[in-house]
């Protein structure tokens, strides 16, 4: 059973098909996309291929991923989760994107705190990685603000415009938070 989330602004919810004309809004903006791995999306049916995917891997217990809205709206204004989740070892990876609107408002600081408190407290998570382009700041800087600590370079390791792409990794641990 997907499990709902609330902060004092937000609710994080399980992402369904009718999210996929909001995900085509944002995820067919370049600014948006630039730091993602991925090109703009050209269609509605990528976003409606974006929705199963995430259902899919919630259903196979490989991650979960939540539409973030404005609490009253029904809006999807973004998505936040963890993939790469191996409960074997304790650990995922966390990932969010937001519609370019919305930057600056503390809306991804507050899905990601909350975010992070399920993976802990509710997954078991002891150790939460995140990959960022070298060039996106702002999420390294949400990302040390959250407490995670910068700890390598991967060398072309993500890549976007048909171009391999330098990434930092960052984790925050169970035992430092």
């Amino acid at each position: 059973m997907f499990k709902e989330l609330e902060t004092e602004r937000l609710r994080l919810r399980e992402i369904v098909m009718e999210d996929a004309e909001s995900l085509f809004e944002y995820f067919s903006r370049s600014d948006v996309v630039r730091h993602y791995g991925q090109d703009a999306f050209q269609r509605v049916e990528q976003a409606e291929e974006m929705v199963r995917f995430f259902q899919k891997y919630f259903n196979e217990k490989r991650g979960v991923r939540w539409a973030i809205e404005i609490k009253g709206t029904n809006r999807l204004i973004g998505t936040i989760g963890f993939n790469s989740w191996l409960p074997k070892h304790h650990r995922a990876e966390i990932g969010y994107d937001l519609h370019s609107g919305y930057w600056g408002k503390g809306y991804a600081s507050e899905a990601a705190e909350k975010a992070i408190a399920y993976g802990f407290e509710e997954m078991d998570l002891s150790r939460i990685g995140a990959v960022v382009f070298l060039e996106n700041h702002a999420s390294s800087k949400l990302l040390c603000k959250l407490g995670f600590e910068k700890e390598g370079l991967l060398r072309g390791y993500m890549y976007q415009d048909g171009k391999a792409n330098d990434t930092y990794l960052y984790a925050l641990l169970k035992e430092k938070r």
